[in-house]
């Protein structure tokens, strides 16, 4: 029964086409209960530079993140929202749970450079030869390249629960303990939404100077609009907002402000998680800073 909650749980998080709904159940049912497979002599080490004696061996719940060397690694990593999740997990479940990073990367000096920028001081593992991803062939979207293992490194959960704000909220049930939930806890009042835009180019412009936009929503249904979160794909870009609830007919801007870290073409993503019957909800801000 338990893992039928899960797989209810985790089908309820994600609004989608149906074929992707499916293949989200058939990649869930393909991983529950599998065991995760770690090489043998590989080092961990702490800011990129001290290496340290790592070992989850005696933990009753890991955190496994895989990440590959396909695309932004800056984008991908999210070490700030990492570290705020870490230390909300360690508070309240305390040593019972590892967090264990594996990280292939394409640019060895510039996973470096931002973990010390971000001052990640959590074991990570450079596992250039990408061992682990051969050991265990992970899916190959990101979104699914974290898991929640359990003292025998099998699967629990899937999925990134930084990526996701509902995830995060099935990891914490499960490490608390509260794995299990009723219908009840499970049903969400929907609503309606509308947007304004769903994509705003910016043109070109100096990387050096921050962009701002704003997207509208406006509730158009008959329920009271909740934003659960907000997630970017790349740290580079912010979104503020009010956090109120929105009565139907009513409206909140969502403010997205862009800062390049070098000049680059760029296509981000914010992915707004509300109780919309189509969320989640996928912005998209495009330009050339130059």
């Amino acid at each position: 029964m338990k893992h039928f909650y899960l797989l209810l749980i985790l089908f309820c998080f994600f609004s989608c086409k149906e074929n992707k709904k499916n293949n989200i159940i058939q990649l869930i049912q393909e991983w529950k209960n599998k065991e995760i497979l770690f090489p043998n002599h590989l080092v961990f080490t702490v800011l990129g530079e001290d290496t340290v004696n790592f070992s989850f061996s005696n933990t009753q719940y890991r955190v496994l993140s895989y990440m590959d060397s396909i695309g932004c690694t800056s984008c991908k990593l999210q070490l700030s929202q990492w570290k705020n999740f870490i230390s909300e997990v360690d508070s309240l479940t305390g040593p019972k749970t590892a967090f264990v990073f594996y990280f292939s990367p394409k640019n060895v000096d510039e996973l470096h450079y931002i973990i010390r920028r971000e001052a990640f001081k959590y074991p990570v593992c450079f596992d250039m030869n990408d061992s682990l991803n051969k050991l265990n062939h992970f899916p190959a979207d990101i979104d699914f390249q974290t898991f929640l293992l359990d003292k025998n490194n099998e699967v629990i959960a899937i999925g990134n629960p930084i990526r996701n704000p509902k995830i995060k909220e099935l990891y914490m049930k499960i490490l608390l303990g509260r794995e299990t939930v009723s219908k009840n806890e499970i049903t969400i009042l929907e609503t309606e939404v509308s947007l304004n835009n769903t994509s705003l180019p910016l043109g070109n412009f100096s990387w050096e100077k921050e962009q701002k936009v704003v997207f509208t929503m406006k509730n158009t249904g008959n329920n009271t609009l909740v934003i659960d979160a907000v997630a970017t794909s790349c740290g580079c870009t912010k979104v503020e907002y009010d956090k109120e609830p929105v009565r139907p007919g009513g409206s909140v801007d969502l403010h997205v402000s862009y800062k390049a870290e070098h000049p680059e073409h760029f296509n981000k993503t914010i992915t707004v998680y509300c109780n919309a019957k189509v969320s989640p909800l996928l912005l998209k801000i495009m330009g050339n800073a130059e």
